[in-house]
């Protein structure tokens, strides 16, 4: 996983522990599946940085089983939860850190996921584990609706959503066309629309600085930031006309 700035050396390290401590509960691992962009940069999909822990807890049922084996590993490592849902097992943790540095590791669960989700079993060489993860075609999807889910639900854009999926257009990655007709209820042409009228709108390069200069590299930064959004539009436009 890339690491921007020599400080994120030390977040990247809490990542890897907590993982490590999660791919190790063997209930946790018949529950959870791995996800985002920590699994998407770990897996060598994506070229920046990822600062959170995302899951899909298979079935509301197993909420309570999965609060109580994630909690105990919070306290073996001496990790305080600032703050939490009280309906899904999401939780802000606090890690020791050097004043002013980045300290907190949001882990975040989705349930249930689409019932379009597709998984496997995947080495992560970084920690040495096998775990339960979603499939690259099934990552994509999920990315691509982001955008349109993250501003409904929450008012919000984030300039990491925009990057990710150029970076999966760019490399010709296929996406489960199936969960994009699911969360969206549009399939094909009709979405694609829908998310290029959404960028062209509502992302500014303000949305886009703010979010990914503390994600990459400041050279890699410099060289994507003004050519992001056009690129994006292009590689979207394609599968509009086609």
């Amino acid at each position: 996983m890339l690491i921007p700035h020599a400080h994120d050396a030390i977040h990247r390290s809490w990542l890897l522990r907590l993982l490590s401590a999660i791919a190790d509960d063997r209930m946790l691992m018949t529950m959870l599946r791995f996800k985002g962009g920590t699994c998407a940069a770990m897996r060598d999909l994506l070229d920046r940085f990822s600062v959170d822990l995302d899951f899909d807890l298979l079935s509301i049922e197993q909420i309570p089983e999965a609060r109580k084996h994630l909690e105990v590993i919070f306290k073996t490592f001496e990790l305080t939860i600032k703050d939490q849902s009280k309906t899904v097992p999401q939780y802000f943790l606090r890690y020791e850190g050097g004043e002013g540095k980045r300290n907190t590791i949001a882990l975040d669960i989705t349930v249930p996921p689409p019932q379009s989700n597709t998984y496997e079993v995947i080495r992560f060489s970084d920690i040495d584990r096998f775990i339960p993860c979603q499939t690259v075609e099934t990552m994509v999807a999920n990315k691509l609706v982001t955008p349109l889910d993250r501003f409904e639900k929450h008012g919000t854009i984030a300039g990491r959503d925009i990057y990710d999926i150029h970076h999966f257009l760019f490399n010709g990655l296929r996406w489960n066309a199936a969960v994009i007709e699911e969360r969206t209820g549009m399939s094909g042409k009709k979405f694609f629309q829908a998310l290029l009228d959404f960028i062209e709108k509502h992302v500014t390069q303000t949305v886009i600085d703010q979010d990914l200069n503390i994600l990459l590299p400041p050279e890699q930064f410099r060289k994507i930031r003004s050519i992001l959004k056009r690129e994006t539009l292009s590689l979207i436009r394609q599968h509009v006309q086609s």
